[in-house]
This record gives structure tokens, sequence and C-alpha cells, in this order.
């Protein structure tokens, strides 16, 4: 097995066309062909199936090709480190919809500049948070875990050989407009709330509650409102008097000042928790210099050290502890159940 083979297999899944890869490449389809076909017997698996239409992976073949990005990624910035004359180096990062990562990643390109990299960032959801990093479209993700989604996001990162290195822990805070009606309170309890609409970003439906990025997202709530994006967050607090439960860590160079955070106030039904916001990465994988910039910036507007966090541990990084099991919780067995 060869670069050259993994580049082209890449390819083919990319385009989802023999024919087209064979363009984009520059190669022959016979060749293309004669060379999958190598690759394939060398493993001993079917990576595409072929039809009139053009090709898609097979199941054996969607595992190898995750391996395959990660794998061609590391040497792609590998070459990119002792070329960084020809090509432009990359850094990505995919994050929940956080102003203070935005905050960090402005810092982190003002630091290096655009003339010599090639910068992206991803407000996503929480699923694309984990295979962004997981394929290597990303190297670093941020995300959050609780007591609530602990055992669900751990099962996914160690299903997609993912770490989660915590960097800090909060409660729940209620984000609104400075003219809602309650942004004079002190603390915001539920049953304040409930004749306002909550704006939850949008997840999908499997695991969903599992995966939402607002902080008690187990809790019913009467009126919700689903979104994409913090900016459309923002117009309907203004508008509509709603609001959002968020860590309370709110970057005000971004999102202006027009928009305060109050502590949520617990009762004997919510209670609130903590959650704990952190980055995950690929394990064994080797942070960039840019990565680890990066990292340093996100935790200054933390309000943390910029010193290195040391290795996460099994528990840090999502994991359940004692053994792990691929059996739903009640809660999972109860959000699977109201769906059915």
């Amino acid at each position: 097995m060869t670069l050259q083979q993994l580049n082209y297999v890449l390819t083919i899944a990319r385009y989802g066309s023999l024919n087209k890869a064979a363009e984009a490449l520059y190669i022959t389809q016979p060749s293309l062909t004669s060379s999958l076909k190598e690759l394939e017997n060398e493993l001993g698996i079917k990576i595409f199936y072929r039809n009139s239409r053009g090709v898609s992976p097979t199941a054996d073949g969607e595992e190898f090709l995750t391996s395959a990005r990660q794998l061609y990624r590391q040497y792609e910035l590998l070459a990119e480190k002792y070329e960084s004359g020809k090509v432009k180096r990359k850094f990505s990062v995919s994050t929940q919809h956080y102003s203070f990562a935005v905050q960090a990643f402005v810092n982190t390109v003002k630091k290096f500049g655009t003339a010599q990299y090639d910068f992206s960032i991803l407000e996503t959801k929480t699923r694309w948070v984990i295979s962004d990093v997981a394929e290597s479209r990303s190297e670093v993700g941020i995300l959050y875990i609780s007591d609530y989604n602990r055992r669900y996001i751990g099962r996914m990162l160690k299903k997609n050989d993912l770490i989660f290195t915590p960097l800090t822990d909060c409660k729940a805070y209620v984000y609104l407009y400075k003219n809602h009606p309650l942004a004079s309170h002190e603390s915001i309890g539920l049953e304040e709330l409930q004749e306002y609409p909550c704006v939850m970003f949008n997840q999908g439906e499997e695991g969903s509650s599992f995966l939402a990025e607002e902080i008690l997202s187990d809790v019913s709530y009467e009126r919700v409102i689903h979104t994409a994006d913090r900016a459309t967050n923002l117009n309907l607090m203004k508008g509509l008097n709603a609001f959002t439960l968020c860590s309370g860590i709110i970057s005000s160079e971004l999102n202006g000042s027009e928009y305060i955070a109050i502590p949520f106030r617990e009762d004997e039904r919510h209670k609130n928790t903590v959650m704990t916001i952190g980055c995950i990465s690929r394990e064994r994988s080797i942070r960039s210099d840019v990565g680890e910039a990066y990292i340093a910036e996100l935790k200054r507007e933390l309000g943390l050290s910029a010193e290195p966090t040391g290795e996460p541990t099994g528990e840090s990084a999502g994991e359940p502890t004692g053994e792990p099991t691929d059996e739903p919780t009640d809660d999972e067995k109860s959000e699977q159940d109201g769906k059915n």
C-alpha cells in the first residue's frame, strides 16, 4: 500500500466516479481501476461498489476510508511543515456554537497571519464536530460533556478513537436580551422561563437531547425554537424575548453588550448541573504549533493558565468509569421510547 494509492481511493470517494477521479488525478481510468484492484486484493476487502451511476463505499470501505483520511492528513501536515515555502499550511477547528471559541480563533489568526496559512473554523452540530476531527477535517474540536450526556458522547469518542481534554467547568446561565422582562433578576428559575421561547441549536433526530449544546437539555420546555447559528439566536432573543441556557462564558467583543447571562436558579425538580468544556483530538496525533497556540488562546478566553493541561484520563475523555458498555442508559431508553 502506498500514499499514491491512498490518494487515489480518497479522490474516488470524493468524486463518487472513477471517470471524474481519473480526470482530477490526470491519469487514465484503466490505470486508476488497476491501482484500485491491486489495493483491494492486498487488503482483502472490496472498497467500492460499482454501478452505472458511479461508485459508493462498502461497509469495509467506509472503515478503511476513515483511517486513510487520517493517515493521509498526517502526511499532508508533515509535507506542509517542511515545504512551507511551497504550500500554505492548514489549520481547522470544529466547534459547538461558542463565541469564546471564535474569539480564540480570531486571536490565533492574528498571531500567525493568513499569508502562509489556510485557516477555517466550523460552528456546527455536535455530531459533526466529532466526525470532523475523526476524519481529519479539523485538528481540534470544542464541545462539552455533563453527567447527562457523558456515556453517550463517551461512546462516540471511543468509537472514533478520539480523546477529550477538559478545559473548564461551569454551571448553567440563562442568556437573554438586556431588555428582557427577566433581565433585572439576580437569578432565574425554570418556572419564570416557561412563558418565553427557548432557542436551541438543531441537532437532528438521533440522540438529539444527548447531543444538545444547551445545558439541562433533558428539561421539557413548553416553547422551543430550533436554529442553526448564533446570529439567529441573538435576533430571536431580541425580537421574541427568547432565551437559551449556556455556560455563561460570553465574548462581548463578538456578541456585543446588549445580551446578558444570569445564573440559573435550581429547584427540587430542576437541579443545576456542571458542564465540562474541553477539546477533542485524535488519539496518538501530534498537535501542530498553530493548534497549540489556539488552545493557549482558548484558555486565555476562559480565564485559565495557558500552560498545557497534561494527558487526559479515561474519565475526562468522556468515557464512563468501569467497563464500557453499549447498553443504553435509562435516559437514552426513555428518549427512544418517546420517539417510537
